[in-house]
Parts: structure tokens; sequence; C-alpha cells
């Protein structure tokens, strides 16, 4: 990139396990409430804000371009426009990375970029047999045609499909993600109680980081719908008492029989939201401020869906490649925990020359994982995985812990659904 992009601030709403207390909020409220209080925290006036881009999976449609929705409701003048942004798990760093495009074309000076997700509000739909069964009925122009088509109702028209399945499920290889999880683990030879070793790890960091504080710098309290008599100002998902007891009673969720992949092991479903302010480090410099850090380069890859898993891999490689680094360069990493095969999965595929030269079209590896920078406060599976809002935090979690640590390079890094991932390489101030 000729220029970096100065994220001035970023703030996200506590996380909450779909059907808990986040349960009534819509996404546009959740998104505004946070996107409000990020105006707040702001060293920007609202009219200064050139657009608002949001990263958001499921598409509520009762807020289409739920973007602009989400603006208005936090008062961001009519003027402002919005848009929203669609590539799966990764939306929330697609919003991120379209704002620092467009600053680095000239087309405006300040962004707020976010992703917010409900996942408790995604819906059963109904199935196309009762579809067109309503269909039939309200067509129907005489009392004999509708009491012929009442007549062929059948019990099992109501069945419905699930919204939430339905998203999580690609097309293309006709696997759910869960399943994508097993192959990687069959595929990397990671049994059933390394994943459960890293879910463990994962709950234990997030919940010394909530007793800590670790999070507060980062969450903004969230009122809790519908009368607003309690506040939410924790995540719900990091388990104190978690154990591999605990998690070896779980069965197998995706492949009942021979598989290894399980809820314990899998990222929660989730609600949340997140918001950043962008602009370029020399419009920063003039108004002196000190931003979190530094968007420096990004990079997106794709590879076979069924494999989605290991789209941190390639994407990584393509941003190393470009800029001529490798994972020692690298101070500290936040990757997604879509699943613990996934992540497994990537730590070998990392340290790997043989995955490099295979896949990579590289002759060394890329470099290894270091656990104890990375994920220094859990992940997912503990904390929980809103698809349209997770890129967002990945990326303010990593400044911040840059900033704790007093390191200067980050990486932020996610699988996408459907055979892609993404790698954000960010900088400390």
């Amino acid at each position: 990139m000729k220029e970096r992009i100065a994220v001035v601030e970023g703030i996200r709403s506590p996380m909450a396990k779909a059907g808990t207390a986040l349960k009534e909020t819509q996404a546009d409220d959740l998104g505004a409430l946070v996107v409000r209080a990020l105006l707040g925290r702001a060293p920007v006036d609202p009219t200064e804000v050139d657009e608002v881009i949001i990263g958001n999976v499921a598409q509520p449609a009762h807020a289409a371009n739920i973007a602009r929705v989400v603006a208005l409701k936090a008062g961001l003048p009519q003027s402002v426009p919005a848009y929203t942004v669609h590539r799966n798990c990764a939306s929330g760093m697609e919003s991120i990375t379209s704002a620092a495009n467009k600053i680095l074309l000239g087309q405006g000076k300040i962004f707020i970029a976010g992703g917010v997700e409900s996942m408790s509000n995604i819906p059963l739909m109904f199935n196309r047999e009762y579809s067109a069964f309503m269909n039939r009925l309200m067509r129907a122009k005489t009392p004999g045609q509708r009491l012929k088509t009442l007549l062929g109702f059948r019990p099992r028209m109501l069945r419905p499909e699930i919204g939430l399945e339905l998203g999580l499920t690609d097309p293309i290889s006709g696997m759910i993600m869960g399943r994508t999880a097993e192959q990687l683990s069959r595929e990397f030879h990671i049994d059933r109680e390394e994943q459960d070793e890293f879910a463990l790890l994962s709950h234990r960091r997030a919940v010394a980081a909530q007793k800590d504080g670790t999070f507060a710098e980062e969450i903004v309290p969230i009122p809790i719908y519908p009368d607003f008599s309690q506040i939410l100002e924790l995540d719900i998902g990091p388990r104190e008492n978690q154990s591999m007891e605990m998690l070896a009673k779980l069965k197998p969720y995706f492949d009942r029989r021979n598989g290894t992949v399980t809820v314990g092991n899998s990222s929660q479903v989730t609600d949340g939201a997140a918001a950043c302010l962008l602009m370029s480090e020399r419009e920063a410099r003039e108004r002196q401020i000190e931003p979190l850090g530094y968007l420096t380069d990004f990079a997106y890859a794709s590879l076979e869906p069924e494999r989605m898993g290991l789209g941190p891999v390639y994407a990584t490689s393509k941003l190393f490649r470009r800029g001529k680094l490798a994972m020692k360069d690298v101070d500290y990493v936040e990757i997604n925990e879509a699943f613990a095969a996934q992540v497994v999965a990537c730590e070998r595929a990392f340290s790997s020359k043989e995955f490099a030269q295979e896949f990579l079209g590289r002759e060394t590896k890329l470099g290894d994982l270091d656990r104890d920078r990375m994920n220094a406060h859990g992940g997912a599976i503990a904390l929980g995985h809103p698809v349209g809002m997770t890129g967002t935090r990945l990326v303010i979690h990593t400044l911040r812990e840059l900033r704790r640590r007093k390191k200067e390079t980050g990486l932020a890094t996610l699988c996408v659904g459907g055979g892609q991932g993404a790698s954000l390489l960010l900088e400390a101030v």
C-alpha cells in the first residue's frame, strides 16, 4: 500500500451466545448502538464522515442495505452514504479493506467500517412445497378453487428450512462448515483430544482476559432489549468451568459415526457488532490524532470450498509474497477459531515445507505459529463467531494487543466459507 491507513478507534459490543441476552436485539439496532458509541469516542464530527461500510452475512429482510439503516439509527447525518458488504466470514474485514481502498483512491478521507450479525434472528423459512401451496391459495379465485387447494395441504409442508443451516452449507461442495473441519482433521491427522485441548485453551484464555479486564477497553456495554433494565458488559460464551472431561462427553456433531468435531471444539453461534474509524496516516497526522495503529497491507485468496479452513494459509502466503515477509517478522497473530481442527490444520500447514511446495508454490515454509503470540485471550471457540462481525473484532483486538505488548507488527487472519481466506497486516503506533 502506498500509504498506511490509520485505525483511529475501534470498539465492539459484548458477544452473546445466540438465544441469550441479545436475542431480542435486531442486527441493525445492535450495529447502531456500537456505531453511536464509536462516534462518541471519535475525534471527528459526524458530519466529517464520508461513508459508512458495514459487513453482514444474514442480510435481514427488514433492513435491506443494513449499513444505511445502522448509520441513520446511529445518528449520522442523512447526507452520509452507506453500503453493506458480504464476504461470508470475512465481511467485517471486507468493510475495512473497502474503506482503505477508497481512502487510497482519494474517494473520501474519513470512513466508519465494521460488521454486525444477529445469529439469533436468522429466520426459519417456509419450504418450497408450502410456498407453492400458499401461492396456489392466493391465486385461487373461487370458493371451489380455494377449497380444492386447502384439501391439498399436508402437515409436512410446515417443516421449516433453517436459515442458519442453509447459510453455513456450501452449495458447491454440499458440505456444511463442520464437515470441512472434519475433512481437515483427517488430512492433517488431528485427533479428538488435540482439538479438545485447543478448545480448553481458548476458554481458559478468554476467562482470564475477562477477569483481568483486557476486553473492557474494546467493549461498549449494550442495554438489553426489550425493557433496557439490564446492561450487558461481558461476553457470554467463555466457560470458567470448562474441562477436558466435559469436552470429552460431547458427541461428534457433523459426522456422528466417525467424526471428531463437536460443538465444544467449534466456534459458538453468536450475536455481536464492531466498528472502527479509519483515515489515512497523513490525515491523522495533520489532525494530531494518535491512532490505535495502522493497516499496512491485506490479501484475499481462494481454494477448494471443502478445504476452506486453510484459507488463512493461502491468504497469508499471498500477503507475505508481496511484502517479502515470513512469520518470523510478525510479532502477534489473531486467527479466527472457526473450529479447533481448522486452526490446528493451519498451524501445521504454516510450518510445513512440503505443504508450501505442493499447494502454495513456495520453496520454504511460511513459518511457525507460536501459541504464546497467537490468540492470547482466546478466540471464537470461547468468545463466539458472529460471522459478519468477527473480521472487524480481530483487527481491533490485534491492534490493542500489539500496544499492550509494545510490539510492532500483527497479523489478523481468518478462513471464509466457500473456500477463501483473508489476511490483514497491521502495525502499532
